[in-house]
């Protein structure tokens, strides 16, 4: 038979499960950061976070992935998942009593409770707060979505947060889920093994990122700024600061617009 939940990790908890068998949960590991992921391509995963930093903190117990194969909740000897819209209209929706016992299976395995995410193109945006939040949680639930979307009576019942990846459409929330996992992951102790990386990053500071230079010193006519080459660690700070306000200003006026009115200075153009 197919297993429930593939986990990975070395410290992983792996739940090797009839489909009958649901009442008998596989706990989440007590001080691990976990994501737990509802889906019905669990072999997407782990993906591109099994690769890099993320791959090797994953290998080495510091947080654990945790996949449910919402297929194994389906009705009948095809596991039927989905069902035409009410009403009428193109393409499928997930039932929601599959869906629900997917939903219920994975808080039975939760030590902590947890965010409880449903990935979806209407969702609020996805943002470095947000991965910050679940950084500080002890991981977060996430509903892939597939077909036109997720019975909303799923949504209300579990008050499932809606997250968006931004304002697209995907076929799915596989990869959306990766790119949200990958922003969180990152973020907590001892994966990048550098802080003052992570302090100085995107979105961090509510700006975007200074421009960065190597060697060679000369490329294409181009030269590195002579700021950068000072050694004069003040004004090189000074300059990184000024790039990142310059470079918010031009590329992101609404991200600026709203360092400016935390800062108590609406930007002169409103």
């Amino acid at each position: 038979m197919s297993q429930q939940s593939k986990s990975h990790g070395r410290k992983s908890i792996s739940a090797n499960l009839q489909p009958r068998a649901l009442m008998t949960p596989s706990p989440q590991l007590a001080g691990v950061w976990t994501a737990q992921i509802l889906t019905l391509f669990p072999e997407a995963f782990p993906g591109v976070l099994g690769e890099s930093l993320t791959g090797r903190a994953l290998k080495d117990g510091k947080w654990a992935l945790d996949t449910i194969d919402l297929r194994l909740f389906g009705e009948g000897r095809h596991r039927n998942v989905d069902d035409t819209p009410a009403g009428g209209g193109a393409g499928m929706v997930l039932k929601p009593n599959v869906v629900g016992a997917a939903l219920d299976w994975a808080l039975a395995q939760q030590k902590t409770p947890l965010p409880m995410v449903c990935l979806s193109p209407r969702g609020t945006p996805f943002t470095q707060a947000k991965a910050r939040a679940w950084a500080n949680a002890g991981g977060v639930t996430m509903l892939c979505g597939r077909f036109e979307g997720i019975d909303q009576r799923v949504i209300d019942h579990y008050q499932l947060e809606e997250v968006s990846l931004g304002d697209f459409v995907l076929t799915g929330g596989e990869i959306a889920a990766q790119a949200m996992i990958d922003a969180t992951v990152r973020l907590l102790p001892d994966i990048l093994g550098n802080e003052a990386s992570i302090a100085e990053e995107s979105h961090m500071a509510g700006l975007l990122e200074h421009p960065h230079y190597t060697r060679p010193a000369l490329w294409n006519g181009r030269p590195i700024p002579d700021v950068l080459q000072s050694g004069h660690h003040i004004n090189i700070a000074k300059w990184r600061q000024e790039m990142s306000q310059q470079v918010t200003k031009e590329k992101r006026p609404d991200l600026w617009a709203a360092f400016q009115n935390a800062l108590g200075k609406p930007d002169p153009k409103d």
